[in-house]
């Protein structure tokens, strides 16, 4: 399990249309990078935890879709422990919304059925960056942080609750993998 924190930068995904850009390519507001990952453009930066988890799918279910489903459920239950909040699906998209604006984006790949690349959730993330992209290419659903939706982190460190984010997200990727272990 791999936990960062990217300098500013936008990521193209394997397949990602430029169409989604609003800005040239050739000169962009942030480095530009094409990544091997599933999904459209995004943007990652201070602020946002991005988890890499490195599991071997063989072990528990060759399904791409109960994958993603799977994460989704690991940032909808840390976002309720850490902040309150109740972080939703919407049908048909991948990600994670609270009130209707996206907090959470996920973006995997799978080589043998071992995974890479991963999920990325906005906690004080500055969303400025955002403007100049139409994020993972959904134009009609905003984006927000875990600060904007809460006003619990007004008076708390970033790092106090990204740490705090980290180990509960850390323990629900633990649970689930023993739980789907279990049922293997």
């Amino acid at each position: 399990l791999l936990l960062v924190q990217h300098p500013p930068v936008y990521t193209l995904g394997s397949g990602s249309s430029l169409a989604h850009l609003a800005f040239d390519p050739a000169s962009p507001p942030h480095p530009l990078f094409r990544t091997e990952r599933g999904g459209e453009v995004t943007f990652h930066g201070p602020g946002q935890l991005v988890v890499y988890p490195i599991i071997n799918l063989r072990r528990f279910q060759t399904d791409l879709h109960w994958y993603l489903r799977s994460l989704e459920d690991v940032i909808i239950r840390a976002l309720d422990e850490v902040s309150g909040l109740t972080g939703e699906r919407i049908p048909g998209l991948t990600g994670v919304w609270v009130g209707g604006q996206k907090v959470a984006a996920i973006g995997v790949r799978a080589q043998k059925w071992v995974t890479y690349h991963g999920l990325a959730v906005n906690i004080t993330t500055d969303l400025t960056p955002f403007r100049y992209i139409t994020p993972c290419g959904i134009a009609d659903r905003p984006v927000a942080s875990v600060q904007v939706r809460t006003r619990v982190l007004a008076d708390v460190p970033a790092p106090v609750h990204a740490v705090g984010f980290l180990r509960v997200c850390s323990l629900y990727i633990a649970d689930f993998l023993a739980s789907a272990d279990r049922r293997c």
